[in-house]
């Protein structure tokens, strides 16, 4: 992964465009990890799931680019949204589908990806900078040293918070 400058600034949707095209093969990239673990019923291709994405990216007309740490970000949540809105659309066309996991890379238990998404969702509200550490790890792949490149912080840190967000995760995803 490309290490994001952040001496940038820009909303113009050309400039957009380029960014977005610069970082489309390390979106891609991190759709395909996201999709590695996928159950057989899920057909959806990274290809697929980055498109979704960009075309969303570039309805966000009105949106300030801060720097490419900002614009990588928000493509990372816009990839976790667009998964999980294909998910609840392959669950809605059949009825009985079964729950869609992530196999844990940490020898964990399996986590059910809207689960998951809910779960972070209430930790968005409690602590943004968590939930991006989550999100970034587990929608789009990234390594405690990549986060730390795009969140400009040190990989200590980042390591604190991601154990910090996981024990949050375990009791909010807890049976029971």
């Amino acid at each position: 992964m490309t290490t994001p400058s952040s001496d940038e600034s820009f909303s113009d949707p050309a400039e957009r465009d380029r960014m977005l095209a610069d970082l489309y093969d390390e979106l891609r990239a991190a759709a395909s990890r996201l999709l590695r673990h996928e159950a057989p019923f899920l057909t959806l291709q990274p290809t697929d799931l980055v498109n979704e994405a960009a075309l969303r990216v570039m309805k966000l007309d009105r949106m300030s680019w801060h720097d490419r740490q900002h614009f990588f970000a928000t493509g990372a949540q816009i990839l976790r949204q667009a998964m999980v809105d294909a998910i609840r659309r392959k669950r809605a066309a059949k009825r009985q589908m079964p729950t869609v996991v992530f196999e844990n890379d940490e020898g964990g238990a399996a986590i059910d990806v809207e689960a998951l998404d809910e779960a972070l969702t209430r930790l968005q509200d409690a602590s943004p900078a968590l939930a991006k550490i989550v999100e970034l790890r587990f929608f789009v792949g990234l390594g405690m040293a990549e986060i730390a490149s795009v969140t400009d912080e040190s990989e200590s840190t980042i390591k604190r918070r991601w154990k910090t967000a996981r024990l949050w995760l375990a009791s909010e995803l807890a049976p029971g």
